[in-house]
């Protein structure tokens, strides 16, 4: 926490009214990509308001670590992206401008945005810090030529299916599955959604955190186990950070990815849509007790406003043009992630294969994770955990389900 809490961000809010800092979050490729999508997106903005938008792309890897140092410091950006599992966490700061019944009413009301997704905005009982702006959730991408070659006719549902499947792939230099093992955010996604498969929680109805169950360790080692024990997965994912995994499935290495919204990446590094296809994340074949029909966390990211800005009201009116319908559509086209407002719910731009997988996994099979004020905490310590593993796993070491909790213990210990 030392280290967040002294660390710069750049950037700062406007010096005038007609001014504006944001700080994007990567939504594709790379920081160029997105900022490339964006800027006409902001020049038409400057044209209808007179506001000019200055847009820095941060980094995953370094996202809540700037927010945490600009809500502290009282210096940095007008306005910011953030991931929906951060909203509490950044809520608990009192550092951003909460959206009550008037000031969302002032950008369209709460009916205005997708209940799932307004969900993901901050602690129940509490005006929201934050409206959503891109819906995401987990897919099982895979590769029908090499499908196919293996002698596959359709993707797996159970993971059990995942596994044979995923050892029929590997062969030959190529691999089952990518996963991105020094990632942490991603870490801490499939750690929440495999809990809830077998039947685990992260923190209690009081928000007490639970980290060293047996569920909780469980799911963990089902997914490091993928290249552990079942080694369906290179060893040197181990050391992949994000969009790593992408680029190896893109690129025919790898057979199976569990992503949010890949499609408009994987074309970006050349793979035509027909080569791949989509699916839902599969369920064990047996659920444990209290195992739960979830297959993704409500995943998208969020916009915010500063306190500390200067220019608020301006600030207001950008949040309203980018979840306004037109930018919506575009943006949201842009990404491949659907559009978190209900005014285009069954628009045709949206009603392809993978957003079709998208759209009904959340409306039946998401759920949020838990908006609690340590929730970030436990992205950060959960997933540091996941990368020790990793590591271990990539040296041939499949950890025990008591290894892991002793683990998560000390992870939980750490909680503040």
């Amino acid at each position: 926490m030392a280290s967040i809490l002294a660390a710069c961000g750049s950037g700062g809010s406007g010096d005038d009214a007609k001014t504006l800092t944001y700080w994007a979050s990567n939504q594709s490729i790379s920081l160029e990509k997105d900022a490339e999508i964006l800027k006409p997106e902001l020049a038409k903005f400057e044209k209808q308001t007179g506001i000019k938008v200055k847009v820095e792309v941060v980094p995953w890897s370094d996202l809540l670590n700037r927010l945490l140092a600009a809500a502290t410091s009282g210096q940095g950006p007008d306005v910011v992206n953030i991931g929906n599992t951060w909203s509490a966490s950044l809520q608990a700061t009192d550092a951003f401008v909460p959206f009550d019944d008037a000031t969302i009413d002032k950008i369209g009301g709460r009916s205005r945005f997708v209940p799932s997704a307004l969900a993901a905005t901050g602690a129940e009982g509490k005006p929201p810090t934050a409206v959503p702006i891109y819906s995401l959730a987990y897919a099982l991408y895979y590769n029908k030529k090499m499908f196919a070659e293996a002698g596959l006719t359709k993707p797996p549902t159970t993971w059990e299916e995942f596994v044979a499947d995923g050892k029929k792939l590997s062969k030959g230099g190529k691999w089952g599955l990518a996963q991105e093992g020094a990632h942490i955010s991603a870490h801490s996604h499939h750690a929440f959604t495999l809990s809830q498969q077998y039947g685990g929680e992260w923190f209690d109805k009081s928000g007490k955190p639970t980290f060293d169950t047996p569920q909780n360790a469980t799911a963990i080692k089902r997914y490091v186990d993928f290249l552990a024990a079942d080694k369906i997965t290179n060893p040197g994912n181990a050391e992949y950070a994000q969009n790593e995994s992408v680029s190896d499935f893109a690129a025919g290495k790898v057979a199976m990815l569990l992503w949010q919204a890949a499609g408009t990446q994987l074309a970006l590094h050349g793979m035509k849509a027909e080569q791949w296809g989509v699916a839902p994340v599969p369920f064990p074949a047996t659920p444990p007790p209290g195992g739960r029909k979830v297959n993704s966390m409500v995943a998208g990211i969020n916009i915010a406003i500063f306190k500390h800005s200067k220019n608020q009201e301006g600030a207001l009116d950008f949040v309203k043009f980018m979840t306004g319908d037109e930018e919506q559509t575009v943006l949201n086209k842009a990404y491949g992630s659907l559009p978190s407002v209900t005014s285009l719910s069954g628009d045709p731009a949206f009603a392809g294969p993978e957003q079709k997988v998208i759209a009904e996994t959340l409306a039946g099979t998401a759920a949020p994770l838990p908006q609690v004020p340590e929730e970030s905490q436990y992205e950060t310590l959960v997933g540091g955990v996941m990368n020790d593993l990793f590591a271990a796993a990539a040296k041939g070491k499949s950890p025990s389900v008591g290894e892991i909790q002793d683990k998560l213990k000390t992870a939980e210990e750490q909680v503040k």
